[in-house]
């Protein structure tokens, strides 16, 4: 049976009642709705009739995205659904009322899933060892399996343009692939639509708005003490770059977006056997 989303049908939508403390924070907003609609635009994330799951985890980055995607619905040339879902994955002292006073006073369709991961990982992963990777596949199947029970067309991740970035970096230092995170995606196993509307964001940018809009922060209390060890270094060795030659991380963002296969080393995505034949042809 699908699961109906729970809303605040007394109060309509509206912003989020925290006042903005300053016009520059208003232009911040404003330059963010830009850069999302912008990344909708190019990669045609949301189309008329959509009905959009925002994945909603408590921190800074999918409280934005969620803002930032009401905000644009409200103006938008299109007919969408938002429905915000939170995986509560019993982590222990988890303030179960956060998210859902949130949203209520946003009026705006949430549903939690209550699963609890939680007792998994901490059985399945040995003391000490990086818990990210088997987190976040229990999580995600978890959101994939609500989406496909609840008619969900497309799937709303928080990743920003420096989580894109850092993932180059990972797939480039450590797994030895040419291969990040895409903006918009067919999941594995083909049935869902997965979009990151902040694929053009800085996470700066995000950190700063989610200040201005005092957003109620839940901090990850399995992993969120505990840094993935590759992906910090990486973390700080961009940011050291970003300090040197400040615009380092917008211009390697954009190589991703202008990728010329005949000059890679790939023979699956470029013809070399071609070249021969188009010399012989001149």
């Amino acid at each position: 049976m699908n699961a109906t989303p729970e809303t605040a049908l007394d109060s309509p939508p509206r912003e989020n009642s925290t006042s903005w403390p300053s016009q520059t924070a208003k232009k911040l907003g404003a330059h963010l709705r830009g850069l999302v609609g912008k990344a909708i635009e190019d990669y045609a994330m949301i189309a008329d009739g959509d009905r959009v799951m925002v994945c909603l985890s408590g921190g800074k980055d999918s409280y934005t995205l969620l803002d930032i995607l009401l905000s644009l619905k409200r103006s938008a040339p299109i007919d969408f659904e938002l429905i915000a879902v939170n995986l509560d994955q019993k982590q222990p002292d988890f303030p179960q009322e956060v998210l859902p006073d949130y949203l209520r006073s946003l009026g705006v369709p949430f549903h939690v899933i209550e699963q609890d991961t939680y007792s998994v990982v901490k059985r399945v992963i040995p003391e000490g060892k990086t818990m990210c990777g088997l987190c976040s596949r229990l999580r995600r199947g978890a959101l994939y399996r609500w989406a496909s029970e609840n008619g969900i067309t497309k799937i709303a991740l928080g990743h920003h343009r420096d989580d894109i970035v850092e993932t180059l970096f990972l797939n480039l230092f450590f797994g030895g692939r040419l291969k990040a995170m895409a903006p918009k995606l067919r999941s594995e196993d083909g049935r869902h639509i997965v979009i990151r509307p902040l694929a053009y964001v800085a996470e700066s940018q995000i950190e700063r708005y989610a200040r201005a809009r005092a957003f109620p922060i839940i901090p990850c209390t399995l992993c969120g003490s505990q840094d993935n060890a590759q992906r910090k270094e990486v973390k700080r060795m961009l940011a050291d770059w970003e300090k040197e030659y400040p615009g380092r991380t917008e211009s390697i963002f954009s190589a991703l977006r202008n990728v010329e296969p005949a000059h890679l080393a790939d023979p699956r995505r470029f013809d070399f056997s071609r070249l021969d034949a188009d010399t012989s042809d001149a």
